[in-house]
């Protein structure tokens, strides 16, 4: 076999003719494409510019190969699962957390929609799809007024997405998707790039407009709740909830228009990649998290929710179907590919765990006032069955806030206990006055030993 041939990456509409007879290939290695990513030049900052509490919600779609995550033993002396060994060199600044779940949530590739909510999705009758206020959200009324953007929300699709794939893990308090971002490009112009007075103008226009629509949609409402039934005026109210929510942004965003945007040089930055392109995959969940890094060396937020990729979707780093494999049925080859999808996830998430670890804020480091949380809204268990329950968890840093690491915190999967408890902790130490999240039982103080 020539060596040109062993390079080429074939694709799966290959086929094979035969007396006129068309057969699909089955899925061979060398359909797997071929990536050569050049290594990020982006080096972290000595310093941040702020030492405020912060929080990152990272999401990986699918579940994982639970045979190859889980730990053996639990607390201090537990041993890193042969996924996990990844993560070996920052084992002093995380905590993995098995046994929790989302004891109303149904399972499925609805994970996304429900991982930082924890809400049942069909609770009202008569309704298909009703969400409710997702975590970051909670935490983003405590700290967005002091910050540009109270929260940011990324992902590999832009937009929403469509009730039980959505292509965000952000709801507002009516249970609204907010939109992401895919794009780093706009996402650092967002975040960095001052506006000339051209575009200072544009912006104030359309600011003008949008507020212009918002009033008529108020009147238009106001009359309209006259001459409805007690059902509708509720639906309306929860609308008009989402309205006023679009306008209060809209004045943040008009406070923040005349004030300076950090400067930052985006020369190192890879901008131009592409989550959907099997080449630029690993670059652009790189240049992402460079971005998050950014973003909260600058203060220009303190809340990031980060869809990796979505639901019955996604991408390992050398282009495998993550989807795909996650139905394996214990078959051992999928399990192995699965196992290697995970550890090509928590090498991107450890290169920004020591990121944060190597700038320093005061005497502490960026690290110890980041939470950084990493997992799955799905288990695709021993066979493949998508369940709600023993969810992949990893919690970093966040030690100023009293979180203690190099632990396996076990919970009792029979138990269930709810993923909302650990999602309540985390908001109170980032300093949310609040004894109750969604169906939470209690905090997970566990997480401060």
């Amino acid at each position: 076999m020539s060596s040109t041939f062993q390079h080429r990456s074939l694709s799966r509409r290959h086929v094979l003719r035969a007396a006129g007879v068309a057969l699909a290939l089955p899925w061979l290695n060398a359909m797997s494409p071929k990536v050569n990513a050049a290594d990020s030049k982006f080096k972290p900052w000595k310093k941040s510019q702020a030492s405020e509490p912060r929080v990152i919600f990272c999401y990986v779609p699918n579940g994982v190969n639970i045979r190859q995550w889980m730990p053996e033993g639990e607390g201090v002396g537990y041993e890193l699962s042969p996924t996990l060994k990844v993560l070996e060199e920052v084992r002093d600044d995380f905590t993995v957390v098995t046994g929790l779940g989302h004891p109303r949530c149904t399972g499925g590739h609805s994970g996304a929609d429900t991982w930082l909510t924890g809400a049942d999705l069909k609770a009202i009758p008569g309704k298909d799809y009703a969400n409710t206020i997702s975590i970051d959200q909670l935490i983003a009324e405590h700290h967005g007024a002091q910050t540009r953007f109270s929260s940011l929300q990324w992902s590999d699709l832009s937009g929403t997405g469509s009730a039980g794939h959505t292509h965000t893990l952000s709801f507002d308090r009516t249970g609204t998707p907010l939109p992401a971002e895919d794009s780093p490009r706009r996402i650092f112009e967002r975040l960095f790039v001052p506006e000339s007075s051209k575009d200072r103008e544009e912006t104030l226009r359309r600011y003008g407009e949008k507020r212009s629509i918002l009033d008529n949609v108020l009147d238009e409402s106001n009359r309209l709740s006259k001459r409805i039934g007690k059902e509708d005026q509720r639906k309306l109210d929860e609308y008009l909830s989402s309205v006023r929510s679009t306008e209060q942004r809209i004045e943040r965003l008009e406070q923040w228009i005349d004030r300076p945007k950090p400067e930052v040089d985006g020369s190192l930055l890879q901008l131009a990649m592409q989550p959907h392109n099997a080449h630029d995959r690993p670059m652009w969940i790189d240049v992402m998290l460079e971005l998050a890094y950014l973003s909260f060396a600058t203060d220009s937020t303190r809340v990031i929710s980060f869809e990796w990729s979505r639901e019955a979707g996604g991408f390992g780093g050398g282009g495998e179907n993550h989807h795909e494999l996650s139905h394996h049925g214990g078959d051992a080859g999928m399990l192995e590919k699965l196992a290697t999808i995970d550890r090509f996830h928590l090498t991107r998430l450890k290169r920004f765990i020591q990121f944060l670890k190597q700038t320093s804020e005061s005497d502490q480091t960026m690290l110890d006032n980041t939470v950084v949380v990493f997992g799955s809204g799905m288990n695709s268990g021993e066979g493949g069955d998508h369940s709600p329950k023993n969810l992949p968890l990893i919690v970093a840093g966040g030690k100023s806030f009293g979180l203690k690491h190099n632990r396996h915190l076990k919970f009792d999967t029979a138990q269930h206990p709810p993923l909302a408890n650990l999602l309540l902790e985390i908001a109170q130490r980032t300093g949310v006055e609040t004894d109750k999240f969604s169906d939470s039982t209690s905090v997970l103080s566990e997480l401060r030993g």
